[in-house]
């Protein structure tokens, strides 16, 4: 008898713990290179601006690469930005061995900004 009662009250301290700690809608909201903050502002992160890279890359150019290749590749970034660099609206979106090399935050080094 104990144990069902403390099987039943520990199943239910884990139901509201897993409510508890349920994610939210997590999801990242880009507006062209730039991320939408909680408070509605914009801020340039490596996420959206390779997300608008390979928006532009595909759909404007047709180009065969994914989202996935270009956020964990930088060769494949490179190749993108050799193929459609001199659209202006990829100008601004960095090389990611300047400010971004380990994807952990931004270099050591004050690199100068490199146009894609």
């Amino acid at each position: 008898m104990i144990f069902a009662h403390l099987s039943l009250m520990a199943a239910a301290v884990l139901c509201a713990a897993l409510l508890y700690i349920a994610p939210a809608n997590a999801a990242i909201r880009c507006d062209g290179r730039y991320q939408i903050n909680r408070g509605g502002t914009a801020i340039a992160t490596p996420y959206c601006e390779d997300r608008y890279l390979y928006e532009i890359a595909r759909g404007s150019y047709g180009i065969s690469t994914s989202f996935d290749e270009i956020r964990n590749s930088i060769a494949e970034k490179e190749r993108i930005c050799r193929m459609i660099g001199h659209d202006h609206r990829v100008v601004a979106v960095e090389d990611p061995v300047d400010r971004w090399h380990t994807r952990a935050g931004p270099a050591l080094k004050n690199h100068h900004r490199t146009p894609c």
